[in-house]
């Protein structure tokens, strides 16, 4: 699902460089491996034309290595700013093969290209399959983003290699009700749809707090409530007393002594766009 918080990315011709101000400025890498150029090398490489000098600022409002998919958002941003240089005028779905293809999933990417929320499956090797979920206009996250860093690898790498058929069974039954439940605007149900087996009982060894902000999360009035991602932060829907769960959230992370900040935000219904192009 995407967020209404947004990177924005500046490129002009000349020798390579990349700079970058705001979340993640000293961590994220400042050459070849930023994603963003990853990003617009890509479509270079799609279309067969030659990578022409280019230098890239960054200004990043996206927490970095928190579990709000600052690394799509950089791929996103480098695919339609590579798409707009090169004249290459690369369709929503073009976009969306090249960024998961680059990613490995269209779960973060595709929002990102499209806005709202969206599914997306791969068929096949080489193909996926994207679809949009209707939401209602005005459900907002509330969340908690943890001081704390993730890595994704990492974070993936406490997860079990074999679950249970009945855990299994348990979310693949709570997937379909999340679906449900955010396209028929029956929002009450997200407190079941959003709760899980596979994932968050792993995660929380290594982030102890996260139970107690869901649970902090549902009791100020947020219709359910999980961890964003890879974590650590935790996201809450709600439409209506967001300022009463942000409490709730940041008042449980603080009696469990874990730093960090909270943040209110309509989702965005709008993907990645181009501003201004000479």
């Amino acid at each position: 699902m995407a967020l209404d918080m947004w990177n924005e990315l500046t490129i002009t011709r000349g020798e390579f460089s990349v700079s970058t101000v705001g979340e993640g400025a000293d961590l994220v890498p400042q050459d070849t491996r930023n994603l963003i150029v990853t990003g617009v090398n890509a479509v270079f490489n799609h279309i067969g034309e030659p990578i022409p000098g280019l230098q890239y600022h960054c200004k990043n409002v996206i927490p970095f290595a928190r579990g709000m998919g600052s690394s799509s958002a950089a791929i996103v941003s480098g695919l339609v700013a590579g798409s707009a240089i090169s004249g290459a005028d690369l369709s929503k779905e073009e976009l969306t093969i090249l960024a998961a293809d680059i990613e490995g999933h269209p779960d973060n990417v595709a929002p990102a290209i499209y806005g709202g929320c969206t599914v997306g499956v791969r068929n096949g090797t080489d193909k996926w399959i994207v679809d949009q979920v209707n939401v209602p206009e005005d459900l907002h996250a509330v969340l908690f983003v943890p001081e704390i860093h993730t890595n994704t690898h990492e974070s993936r790498a406490v997860l079990p290699d074999m679950i249970s058929r009945t855990d299994a069974v348990f979310n693949i039954g709570r997937a379909a009700l999340l679906v449900n439940a955010l396209s028929s605007g029956r929002l009450e149900l997200l407190k079941y749809a959003t709760d899980d087996r596979l994932h968050q009982p792993h995660r929380t060894q290594a982030f102890k707090a996260m139970p107690h902000l869901i649970e902090a999360a549902i009791k100020g009035g947020a219709h359910g409530a999980f961890l964003s991602g890879a974590g650590p932060s935790v996201l809450a829907l709600a439409t209506g007393r967001e300022v009463t769960i942000s409490y709730e959230m940041a008042e449980s992370a603080r009696t469990h002594g874990v730093d960090g900040k909270p943040m209110i935000m309509p989702v965005a219904h709008e993907g990645a766009g181009v501003i201004a192009s000479s």
